[in-house]
């Protein structure tokens, strides 16, 4: 009887390899071909969804990645304050807005961190969705910002 139960799991295994298998050969494929459309076509979205469809893939705890969302949230922070600085002293909005953009980065840093640390030491694998929705409320007013042409509020 123990051998009739574990056929059944192994067989539900090998198909499960094999579903992982086409995912991950499928999507960097997909992920180049978005890519290269979105540049041929001046899509930022075509082009975000390829790079979405890439990082799928390589979602394996990084000590690179780590390191350079630490490094990052040293230097991004540092250089926002430096360009507001600048920008309230030549009254550039330009500046200030960027300003801003690097401050997102800076967020957007911090929360890649916490999913690839989370990931790391505990094996949280839903860290990363979850990250990208904290996320989300900080780039939709990011991007309605643009859209409407304006400075995100200080």
């Amino acid at each position: 009887m123990t051998a009739r139960l574990l056929e059944p799991r192994a067989v539900l295994l090998r198909r499960g390899v094999v579903l992982e298998s086409i995912t991950v050969g499928y999507n960097p494929l997909e992920g180049i071909v978005a890519i290269v459309a979105g540049l041929a076509a001046g899509s930022v979205a075509l082009i975000g969804f390829g790079v979405d469809s890439v990082i799928e893939v390589s979602k394996d705890p990084s000590p690179v990645g780590i390191g350079l969302t630490l490094l990052s949230l040293v230097v991004m922070p540092l250089l926002a304050r430096a360009k507001l600085r600048t920008a309230g002293e030549l009254g550039s909005a330009a500046l200030r807005a960027d300003a801003h953009e690097t401050i997102v980065c800076a967020w957007l840093s911090a929360t890649t961190l916490l999913r690839l640390s989370l990931n790391a030491v505990v094996g949280w694998w839903w860290a990363d969705p979850v990250a990208a929705l904290a996320m989300l409320p900080l780039i939709v007013r990011e991007g309605l910002e643009a859209v409407r042409g304006g400075t995100p509020a200080s």
